[in-house]
């Protein structure tokens, strides 16, 4: 019973994974960018959530809606006006920008709250729990599994059930052409970057309702979402979750062996499945 109740906790540790990794997958997906300030972007989510629950005395997830239309357009913002002049065949330019953005960011955060860490104020829910037989599961940690499905089955259906999904597909298959149907790929761009942004804020929320946060562990989160993306394969959401999942898990395992191996398990999962699957468990048709 408890590696029954180990591996559970694995599970819903995945989903706070993958809403790390489903606006990486997203950006990547549509336009071929790997954005290396990620990490620091959930952290400066976070950080603007405890700004709002401090200052306005909303519960986060209030603070949450506020957030979230912010965030869309510093994204939408940041692809137009900076992001769109390094797109090209030549990956370098993104890479260098982004790391640049990546220490810019990690710099202000220090100099704006300080490197102590910060927690967003929990409450009951926070810390209930349900009884299912004899195994307890948390219901901050369903809320957050719960949250990456439908963040999935929202993108989803964004891309194959919408006017805006066409668009983001037609513009990731050849931008070329889609501008000769009368696409702007530059907005298309700035629009997908507007929504990871969305996904990053709630996976802030998250993170800053289960665990200590500062301006530091930026890195860290982009290295979660980088492995839950490869894992699931480029490009694919639900593979993404799969990969969040097995991160999660081989993470909870390790620490029931050993605790110690928490961390190091899930980077050996990692390494493993990319011998297994080079390219992923569930990689795009045309990758």
């Amino acid at each position: 019973m408890i590696w029954i109740d180990t591996v559970l906790q694995g599970i819903l540790l995945g989903g706070l994974y993958a809403l790390f990794a489903a606006g990486l997958s997203l950006v990547f997906g549509i336009m071929r960018l790997v954005n290396l300030a990620h990490g620091d972007l959930i952290v400066m989510g976070a950080y603007l959530i405890l700004v709002l629950v401090t200052l306005l005395g909303l519960p986060p997830f209030a603070a949450l809606l506020i957030a979230m239309p912010v965030m869309f357009c510093l994204g939408w913002g940041l692809q137009k006006f900076l992001l769109n002049r390094t797109l090209g065949d030549d990956i370098l330019p993104p890479l260098l920008v982004t790391f640049g953005l990546s220490v810019v960011l990690q710099n202000a955060l220090l100099e704006t709250f300080s490197a102590d860490s910060q927690r967003l104020p929990t409450d009951a829910l926070t810390t209930a729990s349900l009884q299912v037989g004899p195994i307890a599961l948390g219901v901050m940690p369903l809320l957050t599994f719960a949250s990456a499905v439908l963040v999935i089955v929202g993108l989803n259906q964004l891309f194959y059930r919408t006017s805006l999904g066409r668009a983001f597909r037609a513009t990731s298959d050849d931008a070329v052409t889609a501008s000769l149907m009368g696409i702007r790929p530059a907005n298309i761009f700035a629009t997908a970057t507007g929504i990871a942004l969305v996904i990053v804020t709630i996976a802030a929320l998250y993170l800053g309702l289960r665990a200590n946060f500062d301006p530091n562990i930026g890195p860290a989160r982009l290295i979660y979402a980088f492995e839950a993306v490869i894992i699931g394969g480029l490009g694919s959401l639900w593979g993404t979750l799969a990969g969040g999942i097995i991160i999660g898990v081989a993470q909870t395992v390790g620490a029931a062996v050993n605790p110690e191996w928490q961390i190091l398990s899930g980077h050996i999962a990692f390494l493993i499945v990319l011998l297994v699957r080079p390219r992923g468990l569930f990689p795009r048709a045309n990758d």
